[in-house]
């Protein structure tokens, strides 16, 4: 079963910090997500692709768990 990607976007929050010459970004949503660049846009793409990765794995860690008569459904938050 494959889910489509939700039409209506998410918003979740990210912390942005300077570490001498780098942008780190960090979602409180995903304490194991995390982003850097060199300019604060190149740490939250990198947050967002970061984020993206993590509920890919989600899903795919789902899919592989379902029982007998178990389906997945997308879920649209907005």
């Amino acid at each position: 079963m494959h889910i489509t990607p939700m039409k209506n976007a998410a918003t979740f929050t990210a912390r942005v910090l300077r570490d001498g010459k780098w942008f780190i970004a960090f979602s409180p949503e995903f304490p194991e997500g995390n982003g850097q660049g060199l300019t604060e846009e190149e740490a939250l793409e990198s947050l967002r692709e970061s984020i993206l990765l993590l509920l890919e794995d989600r899903r795919e860690d789902a899919r592989a768990s379902l029982g007998s008569g178990e389906k997945l459904i997308p879920l649209a938050l907005a």
